[in-house]
């Protein structure tokens, strides 16, 4: 059975599907081939039986087969053949066999019936010769008080010849049926895999090509086409994970290569020093390394953004949990003083806690007040103020022109204006990127009187940590 089935599986799909239609339909057809003999078979039956029920035996019959079993001389009758085997049963168990009739073996019943203990029987019998009989055996009178067991019986020859013609046709009909349900199985499996075949033509012109582009005609609500929908879906959402994949190296590179090539030309410089023997003077010496120390830092901070995009979005650097909002603001803004000190940063915080993964909502957090920083005058006011999941952030800097905020969450995208600042152009994509996984949306929009508010809002968690409480 095992390797029945194991030869049955590595079969092609439309050739199980066939071999599954013809064997479902050979068994369909088999049982109602069965289920119309029996049927049939037992009307005949039935039919036999109601015209033995119905049928007497002549009476001079009788009476000639009477005398001579029990040697009396018979009354004068005419004789003549009868359509049925007619024989007398004797209490002890002999039989006493009319004219034109054949004998037919005497059964318990027949007897029970001559004795008076049976009513009638109705069973089947042979006759000497074998043959197949029907047998009716009921009391019969014969006149003078005389009553006697007369049994008449019919071959059944004629239900038998009957019922094999039918068995015959039958099985011939369930044949014919069988074949043309297996071509009728292989035609519907040839036209309903058709789409399958198209598809799998696709996913290896893919795999050979790594074409993306290619497409699958989707129509219709079926099975099918959701899976081509599907399948078209995902190629879409892989070419364009491919696309954002080659931008971001590509932008990546672009990147780079400013701070190594300003870092290279630096080092050489030093190096040169060292292999000449030229000092360079103490105060350029100190604005080399300076310049040096800077352009790591930017690469290091530059590193650690592309690492942060291109994690995917479903896989997490950390345990999410509950955490106080208000109190990473505050280790975000003790970082922002530092690096803008001469900045007044006027607050209003208020206790929220949120679902985030901590390390990275203090980046995110830092870069949008790092951009506030980086934008604010000297001596200018940077206004943070947390409420009820609300986080704005807000600076009194030149602002934002209305026809680029829509490309200020863009990778690598930065204003004109700022691009003689030190930045990645991936800060703010890393922010959008954190309040998006925490459920939180963020915008920026030109703030009155000038400068630009950064809105930053994030669901609440339902129970705060254990430390919040007293």
């Amino acid at each position: 059975m095992t390797g029945l089935t194991g030869r049955f599986r590595t079969l092609p799909l439309r050739s199980r599907l066939a071999l599954l239609v013809a064997t479902a339909v050979a068994v369909a057809v088999a049982a109602v081939s069965v289920v119309s003999w029996l049927l049939t078979r037992g009307q005949l039956y039935e039919e036999l039986n109601t015209t033995l029920r119905n049928t007497s035996a002549p009476v001079d019959m009788v009476r000639q087969a009477y005398a001579s079993c029990y040697d009396v001389r018979p009354a004068d009758s005419k004789q003549s053949p009868n359509f049925a085997y007619t024989q007398l049963v004797t209490p002890n168990g002999a039989r006493c066999v009319g004219p034109y009739s054949e004998p037919v073996k005497v059964r318990p019943s027949d007897v029970g019936v001559a004795n008076g203990t049976l009513k009638s029987t109705l069973h089947d019998s042979v006759t000497d010769d074998g043959s197949p009989v029907r047998v009716h055996t009921t009391l019969m009178g014969i006149g003078g008080g005389i009553n006697v067991a007369v049994s008449v019986s019919r071959p059944l020859d004629e239900i038998s010849t009957s019922l094999n013609r039918l068995a015959l046709l039958l099985s011939g009909l369930a044949g014919v049926g069988v074949v043309g349900a297996g071509a009728a199985g292989l035609l519907v499996a040839r036209t309903g895999l058709r789409p399958v075949d198209q598809l799998t033509e696709t996913v290896e012109h893919v795999a050979r090509t790594e074409d993306l582009t290619v497409r699958i005609p989707a129509e219709g609500e079926d099975e099918i086409a959701r899976l081509s929908r599907s399948f078209n879906a995902m190629t879409a959402a892989l070419a364009s994970s491919r696309d954002r994949q080659a931008r971001l190296i590509a932008d990546a590179g672009h990147e780079l290569r400013t701070p190594l090539t300003s870092l290279r030309t630096n080092i050489e410089l030093l190096v040169r020093s060292e292999r000449t023997g030229r000092a360079i003077p103490p105060a350029d010496r100190q604005a080399l390394l300076a310049s040096v120390e800077a352009q790591m830092t930017e690469l290091a901070s530059l590193i650690g953004d592309l690492q942060e995009l291109s994690r995917p979005d479903a896989v997490r650097g950390g345990p999410v949990t509950v955490v106080a909002l208000h109190e990473i603001l505050g280790t975000a803004l003790g970082r922002a003083r530092l690096r803008g000190p001469e900045l007044v940063f006027a607050t209003e915080i208020a206790p929220w806690y949120v679902r985030a993964e901590p390390a990275v909502l203090e980046r995110a957090l830092v870069n949008v007040l790092d951009n506030a920083v980086k934008f604010s005058p000297a001596g200018g006011t940077v206004d943070v103020r947390l409420k009820d999941g609300t986080l704005t952030v807000r600076d009194r800097g030149p602002g934002i022109p209305a026809d680029e905020l829509p490309h200020v969450f863009e990778r690598f995208w930065r204003s004109p204006s700022a691009r003689s600042l030190p930045g990645s152009g991936l800060g703010l994509s890393i922010v959008a990127r954190v309040v998006q996984q925490s459920g939180g949306d963020i915008r920026l929009e030109r703030a009155p009187g000038g400068g630009t508010r950064a809105v930053i809002r994030l669901p609440g968690a339902s129970v705060p940590p254990p430390s919040a409480h007293p």
